[in-house]
């Protein structure tokens, strides 16, 4: 009898099946069956399903529809006239699925659960330009008299080799297809076992969304925010609706304004910001409102509470944001020159940065670019690449004088610098602010909320606290206001 040795000091390791075993696991289940299309890389995801054994049992159909015509034949042309978009996807996932249901007889397979897999890609190209992306998805059945179920995503390849990323994109579906069956129920760790034998320097994903029955409980506003937690990104987006968009699509050859802050709640100061600051941005030169992007932006330290995300505390931000019609992004970025660094790759349009004072002095602390070699002075290039422009919110100090950039501080060593930025224009006050709400602030809301104390609703934006009471966001408890009254 062979039995495992085990000695002191050993460690438990998780073991993560092959990908010739996970392939092996699906074709080996009799119940499991459907198709593959795969266009722009080969058939590398069904390769593995062929040469694991026992595909017969598995695979109904595999094709590549790579000609043009073809394709527009069988799923159509899209409005667009693009290939590699989410649209194209859902026609192949939606159209495969439904061949299977049309061309199987029930009555014949009763205990099928019926799939399609899909993936559209472009890899790299032979300048070796763009290093290429792609959507990939399944359509899928966990029981046979069930509606389907459906996980989509996006991916941008980071390896400059079209051979390796073939190799990655069948590696993926492989884990896509064998997570969507057997790691349903844990939508978050099906996230990160999609990079089961990858690395994150192989593949981003930026964008995933989950729908159907088993998944009716599932936020994909959460599932953003685990993409950029796990590293698999470093920024995600979604619209007022709460879904996640691709941000290379909404971003695309737009002016952008950007607020960063930890609306924890969104304040009166907040909307007066955006406003004012979105007044003053689209009267400059080139820059059309039609073709504006607001983007809210949060980024993930201001989301850590004690080293640790608070998702409850995020989706009450999230909520606000949406209610008021916003579109919001999740990043991981510190330093506010890799956010326009991070837009500057979609678009070379005009850009502007709205920001309170506080936040001003900190871009002028030199302790926060020492990690790069050419100091703040590399920083503010990136910073101020292409005309942006900082629309500055003004502040009320102890003494209640009001703070602008005329009378702002920075360190001694940057004075010089901060005023170069201020005299070409690269600073701008936002002047007719609201002078009777500067006093308020969303830590002091937050804390007014949470201890029960009255008061705060009209520091908020209109319809904002009425949200907060229905859903109980950020800790309201009636019945605290109710003791503190007493």
């Amino acid at each position: 009898m062979d039995t495992a040795i085990k000695l002191k000091g050993d460690k438990v390791i998780q073991q993560i099946p092959s990908i010739k075993d996970k392939a092996l696991r699906i074709n080996l289940n009799e119940n499991i069956y459907g198709t593959f299309a795969e266009i722009g890389a080969g058939q590398e995801t069904v390769r593995h399903f062929f040469r694991s054994g026992g595909s017969s049992g598995t695979i109904a159909k595999a094709m590549s529809a790579y000609d043009k015509d073809f394709s527009d034949a069988i799923y159509g042309i899209e409005k667009d006239g693009r290939y590699v978009t989410e649209s194209r996807l859902k026609r192949m996932i939606n159209m495969e699925a439904e061949l299977v249901e049309k061309r199987l007889s029930r009555e014949k397979h009763p205990n099928k659960m019926f799939f399609s897999y899909a993936n559209t890609v472009a890899t790299i190209d032979f300048a070796k330009q763009f290093k290429g992306h792609g959507w990939v998805g399944i359509r899928y059945q966990i029981e046979p008299d069930e509606d389907y179920n459906e996980i989509t995503l996006h991916i941008r390849f980071k390896e400059t080799d079209a051979r390796l990323q073939q190799e990655t994109l069948g590696i993926l579906g492989v884990n896509l297809i064998y997570g969507a069956f057997y790691k349903y129920n844990d939508p978050k760790k099906l996230l990160r076992y999609l990079y089961d034998h990858l690395d994150k320097d192989q593949l981003e994903i930026d964008t995933i969304n989950f729908s159907g029955p088993r998944f009716a409980n599932v936020d994909n506003r959460l599932m953003s925010l685990q993409l950029v937690k796990n590293g698999m990104t470093d920024a995600v987006m979604f619209d007022p609706n709460g879904k996640n968009i691709l941000p290379a699509a909404i971003l695309y050859k737009k002016n952008i304004l950007a607020l960063r802050g930890s609306f924890r709640p969104v304040t009166k100061v907040n909307m007066d910001m955006y406003e004012k600051s979105l007044n003053m941005f689209i009267e400059e030169n080139k820059v059309e409102k039609e073709n504006t992007l607001v983007v809210f932006e949060i980024t993930l330290s201001n989301l850590r509470s004690d080293g640790e995300i608070d998702e409850r505390d995020f989706m009450d931000r999230a909520e606000l944001l949406c209610s008021l019609g916003q579109t919001v992004m999740i990043s991981n970025f510190q330093e506010y020159y890799k956010v326009v660094e991070y837009f500057a790759n979609y678009t070379k349009a005009r850009m502007g940065l709205a920001m309170g004072v506080n936040n001003l002095v900190d871009i002028f602390d030199e302790k926060y670019y020492r990690h790069l070699s050419g100091g703040i002075l590399e920083a503010f290039g990136k910073l101020f690449y292409r005309d942006m422009k900082v629309f500055l919110y003004p502040m009320i100090d102890e003494n209640g004088d009001i703070i602008t950039s005329e009378t702002l501080k920075v360190h001694p060593r940057m004075k010089e610098l901060y005023k170069f930025f201020k005299f070409n224009g690269k600073v701008i006050d936002i002047d007719n602010y609201d002078p009777a709400i500067l006093e308020v602030f969303s830590r002091e809301v937050l804390k007014m909320i949470s201890e029960g104390k009255p008061g705060w609703e009209p520091m908020l934006p209109t319809g904002i606290a009425e949200i907060i009471k229905e859903h109980y966001l950020f800790g309201y408890d009636p019945n605290k206001l109710l003791k503190a009254t007493n």
